[in-house]
């Protein structure tokens, strides 16, 4: 057993397995000292890695995305997606994901995006042909379901296989999400096809 100086609370390894996660599919995001003490937008850096002409690895982009509002109180980042599977890393990063910001992928494909989620954002209930991962990176935020709804903190994390839901910030403060999307087929349930809506 333990001792009670080498235990790590549940949050603690929570906010350690996010970090991690992010850290693994090479997204580098931040809000920047400046955005912050401004109280403006969402800023994320993206970092992507690739070759040179020798094979060696290296950072082929390293800069900050433009934001864009999607509906009063959103805004996100598109950071990558990628075309049909399995994913084509030959070739420089530069414009391979960036081109593709899609609001979800298209068939056999991915999106990677951050969202910011201001307080008292605008309902959308929705659906999409995709299983998502998300992390929360800062803030809460509830999620509507059909049945009942959950909060999400700080290092929580989700997955959400085509359910309908809709994100409600109830706090005084933006709640950050990074999602990653990943094409699925149609959900089947109670003998309907349940596709993608809102």
């Amino acid at each position: 057993m333990a001792s009670e100086e080498h235990r790590i609370d549940r949050r603690e390894f929570i906010h350690i397995g996010a970090a991690a996660s992010l850290a693994a599919i090479g997204g580098a995001l931040g809000t920047s000292v400046r955005a912050q003490e401004a109280n403006t937008t969402l800023q994320v850096r993206r970092v992507v890695t690739g070759h040179d002409e020798n094979g060696r690895s290296r950072v082929d982009i390293d800069e900050a995305l433009d934001v864009s509002s999607g509906r009063e109180g959103l805004e996100r980042g598109p950071v990558w997606s990628t075309g049909p599977f399995p994913v084509n890393n030959s070739g420089s990063g530069q414009g391979a994901g960036g081109a593709r910001a899609a609001a979800a992928p298209d068939a056999n494909s991915t999106v990677f995006r951050v969202v910011q989620y201001a307080p008292g954002v605008a309902p959308r209930e929705h659906r999409t042909q995709t299983i998502d991962y998300a992390v929360v990176i800062s803030g809460e935020i509830d999620m509507e379901l059909d049945h009942g709804e959950v909060r999400l903190r700080q290092g929580d994390v989700l997955v959400q296989r085509g359910t309908i839901h809709n994100w409600v910030n109830r706090g005084t403060e933006p709640c950050v999400i990074a999602f990653i999307l990943i094409a699925a087929e149609s959900v089947e349930a109670g003998g309907m096809t349940l596709r993608a809506t809102g």
